[in-house]
């Protein structure tokens, strides 16, 4: 069991590890923020399960799996917040970014997102920038 409960406490150091070189080594906020939010969201699942198995306890496994959930619930929406912040901040993107599917659909001065699916007349398209 000491085995198991190793590896996966070092698998989970080791993903722990490249969101750190990711937040580091990135080229822009985007990119960034889904190599963390990826790559830490399982290393601390990961470490979790470890600490659940080592001590094999009711009250242990339930708190590991409540961490576990609490951080694959969360992470994906602090990241989405984070990334949307700093979209409509302009935050600019890496020079080799190929695609921006939001920027006709910004409105920066009402800082609304428009999903494309209004109908003309309900969108004041002059406002936009």
């Amino acid at each position: 069991m000491t085995v198991v409960v190793s590896l996966f406490a070092l698998i989970g150091a080791g993903f722990i590890f490249i969101a750190g070189l990711g937040a580091l080594r990135m080229p822009d906020m985007m990119l960034r923020m889904h190599a963390t939010t990826k790559a830490g969201a399982l290393g601390v699942g990961l470490i979790s399960i470890g600490v659940g198995l080592h001590f094999g306890e009711a009250s242990y496994v339930v708190r590991a799996i409540a961490i576990l959930v609490f951080v694959l619930l969360t992470a994906p929406v602090a990241a989405h917040a984070i990334g949307r912040a700093g979209y409509f901040t302009g935050v600019p993107f890496w020079e080799k970014t190929l695609k921006d599917e939001l920027r006709d659909k910004l409105d920066t001065k009402g800082k609304k997102l428009y999903s494309g699916m209004e109908r003309p007349d309900d969108v004041d398209r002059d406002d936009r920038s």
